[in-house]
């Protein structure tokens, strides 16, 4: 549903909402990943190191935020450059819908789209309500 307590789109410009939409949804799934990126490791860590040359095993790797300042610098710098280069030049949005990558269902092209359109509806507001909790967590 719409809901804008600060009435932000009180103007009615469309495309600033989509924008913000968009926005919203992204970091929605930035944060239910990394909500999945907090409570995974409680019952799972790879196998083998992550950094071999300085010893460094992934189980030695501790949970929640203890975890930023042990991951190497190269390493964050890895991640930075391989999530730039995905938002950069793989994510391009598909048509006028806001947050639509053309990736189906659960971001998973080989899954395809969702066809029923009350399906979608009902996956796409869960989607949004689920990322708006992720980011208050």
């Amino acid at each position: 549903g719409f809901w804008d307590p600060l009435g932000l789109s009180s103007d009615g410009d469309l495309a600033v909402f989509k924008r913000r939409r968009e926005v919203e949804l992204k970091h929605g799934r930035i944060s239910m990943f990394a909500a999945m990126g907090y409570i995974t490791p409680e019952y799972f860590k790879f196998p083998g190191e992550l950094s071999p040359k300085l010893g460094l095993k992934f189980a030695d790797i501790p949970n929640g935020l203890a975890a930023i300042s042990k991951v190497p610098g190269q390493g964050w710098a890895q991640i930075v450059a391989f999530l730039g280069t995905y938002e950069l030049f793989i994510n391009k949005p598909v048509g006028d819908e806001p947050g639509n990558y053309g990736k189906g269902n659960l971001g998973l092209g080989f899954l395809g789209p969702v066809k029923d359109p009350e399906a979608r509806k009902r996956k796409l507001s869960a989607e949004l309500a689920n990322g708006r909790l992720a980011m208050m967590a």
